[in-house]
């Protein structure tokens, strides 16, 4: 029997032998106990020393570099000769070291001389930025606030436009001996840009509409905020599958005399641009000497557009739980550009047990896409709910605008045929009536606000001389508003009022009375369960509502929340109500990719149901 290994088996043995005795052992941070020094001092000095590993060094090699860790940690604070005392557990393999620090007098500033020249001398959130220094002739000297500074008028300057900026001097001097400092920080901009031409290509709507959506004009002074404008301008029509906003740099020296694998211009984005072909050449010194004598006052920035179509249809699907209506599927067909015009077109069909929709919204956008266009809407709807059967079919044709404080304009005139039964009583009704609807919304962070508000206000009247089958004012509004208290501390309001002034409120069709409940209203009671009833104790539907809310939300831990509310509200007859359904009960939110899951028992006051489960999807707003 040959028990001889071979040779490559040798080879793996050995090596992972040598390989075992030569991988070092994890390093050991050295513990730092400080006495002499505290806060932010003090954490600076532990931050320093956390990685000294004590075991790969001799002891005085040790001692050194602790002091000169020490020292560079407490000079950005000021304080650049501390008498420092190091005591080690031990000599021979140290794991802790004890640091008793004499901070020493400090460096205090004896100079702070900061310069603008340039365009940007006269640009005010420069001055404003050196204004904003936080440090004094006199005060101990902080190296934070310095480099702050830089990093401001650096950003500044690619922010609004200053492409030929440099710093003429930076100096920071410290003179321990005699515990000064001086500050030196001049900047020379040069001239401020200005946006050039913007061109655009690959657009599949009219170009015309396209620059109306340009948020500035030839030879306006450059802004990076602009171009983030325009990019976000151009997303918010959805007409398009990708979008390129990319600010081009002309040189204007030295232009025709760059090496030659250089081109004649460069872009702060240049993925995909093909560089133009290479021109004849002139030497160095004599473009320079012609553009000395003919340089422009103010350089100008093109900028180029690249845009793609988007899918012109677009198909989603969507499957979803509420304890209000139980299980619910939606699917949308969405066509967001039909024609050069870039008119849209969507359909959504939405179907639970209780109630069942078709929609569609046509929208012709005008000279301003984003903020002025038409709409035409059509829709059926057929309703099972309580007491309540109905089969309704709308059409409206409205115009809405969007203004500059955020407020949304909704001027429509609504054509409405429903068949109803509601509690004993059916009806026919055609109803024809204008209307109009102010709103905003405001958020941040839209999935799980943590600052937003709502407001809407809507009036709609029909008249029977223009033939409707009956006639009526009516007005609802609500308004919502979220509002933080530190990072874990959540608050949510809500108030809801309604009112109907008719003579003939048996005309009044079921989706225009007033019932309320639910997940989203008053929590404790069904869904649409709270209204006036007859003398048979079914629901009838009210002229007037008044729904508020109060919530207070906490954070448990990450994106877990716990939640505590009070509910009330009721829809009636007669203005006020002699009492309003009450509730409370304590809830728990999860913060999802789809947003906040919200789980919540509420107790009705009013009556004798038990706690009630609510279960919801989605944001608030």
């Amino acid at each position: 029997m040959d028990n001889r290994q071979p040779l490559r088996g040798k080879l793996l043995y050995w090596g992972s032998a040598l390989m075992m005795l030569t991988v070092p052992v994890s390093a050991v941070a050295l513990d730092a106990k400080i006495e002499g020094i505290e806060g932010d001092m003090a954490d600076n000095v532990e931050i320093y020393l956390k990685n000294l590993d004590g075991g790969v060094y001799s002891i005085n090699r040790l001692r050194a570099e602790v002091l000169r860790l020490t020292q560079e940690a407490m000079r950005v604070y000021g304080y650049y000769e501390p008498q420092v005392e190091i005591q080690f557990d031990s000599e021979e393999d140290p794991e802790e070291v004890a640091l008793l620090i004499n901070k020493g007098e400090p460096v205090t500033l004896e100079v702070i001389d900061f310069s603008l020249k340039g365009d940007a001398a006269s640009d005010e959130p420069f001055q404003q930025a050196i204004d904003d220094y936080p440090q004094e002739l006199g005060d101990v000297l902080l190296h934070e606030p310095y480099g702050s500074l830089k990093s401001r008028l650096q950003a500044l300057n690619i922010e609004r436009g200053y492409f030929d900026w440099q710093f003429t001097d930076e100096r920071m001097e410290v003179r321990p001996w005699a515990h000064s400092a001086r500050l030196y920080l001049g900047v020379n901009s040069g001239p401020r840009y200005r946006f050039g031409n913007v061109s655009i290509k690959g657009n599949h709507i009219l170009e015309e509409r396209l620059r109306n959506l340009v948020p500035f004009d030839y030879g306006d002074p450059y802004l990076a905020s602009d171009v983030a404008e325009l990019n976000n301008n151009l997303g918010s029509t959805e007409w398009f599958g990708s979008i390129s906003v990319r600010p081009r740099l002309d040189r204007q020296k030295g232009a025709l005399a760059l090496p030659e694998h250089d081109s004649w211009w460069y872009a702060l984005d240049v993925d995909g641009i093909s560089e133009p072909v290479q021109g004849p050449r002139v030497s160095r010194s004599a473009l320079t000497s012609a553009t000395s004598l003919y340089a422009p006052e103010h350089p100008y920035m093109p900028v180029d557009v690249v845009v793609t179509p988007a899918d012109r249809h677009q198909f989603q699907t969507g499957i979803g739980f509420a304890t209000d209506v139980g299980p619910r599927l939606q699917f949308s067909w969405d066509q967001p550009w039909i024609n050069r015009y870039g008119h849209s077109l969507d359909h959504k069909l939405y179907l639970s047990g209780p109630d069942q929709q078709f929609s569609g919204t046509y929208n012709i956008p005008l000279d301003d896409p984003l903020r002025d266009s038409y709409r035409l809407q059509y829709g059926l709807r057929n309703q099972d709910i309580e007491d309540t059967e109905s089969f309704e079919s709308t059409v409206d044709f409205g115009r809405r605008w969007e203004f500059d404080n955020g407020w949304e304009q909704v001027i429509y005139l609504r054509a409405t045929y429903e068949d109803f039964t509601q509690a004993d009583e059916s009806n026919q009704v055609l109803l024809l009536y204008p209307g109009v609807q102010w709103s905003r919304t405001r958020t941040r962070n839209p999935q799980f606000p943590s600052w937003g508000d709502r407001q809407s206000l809507n009036l709609q009247y029909s008249s029977e001389s223009w033939g409707s089958d009956a006639e009526f004012f009516r007005m609802t509004g609500d308004t919502a508003w979220i509002r933080m208290l530190g990072d874990d501390n959540r608050f949510i309001g809500r108030l809801g009022v309604g009112m109907i002034e008719t003579d003939d409120f048996a005309n009044i069709p079921p989706s225009l009375r007033f019932f309320t409940g639910g997940d989203t209203t008053v929590r404790g009671y069904s869904y649409e369960s709270l209204s006036p009833e007859d003398d048979n104790g079914k629901l009838t539907g009210g002229q007037n509502l008044v729904t508020g809310s109060i919530e207070a939300q906490r954070r448990i831990k990450g994106k877990w929340w716990a939640a505590a509310f009070v509910d009330a509200g009721d829809a009636f007859d007669e203005w006020w109500p002699d009492t309003l359904n009450k509730s409370a009960g304590l809830g728990v939110r999860w913060i999802s990719p789809v947003g906040p899951i919200r789980v919540d028992l509420a107790h009705p006051f009013d009556n004798d149901d038990s706690v009630r489960f609510h279960f919801a999807i989605g944001p608030e707003f």
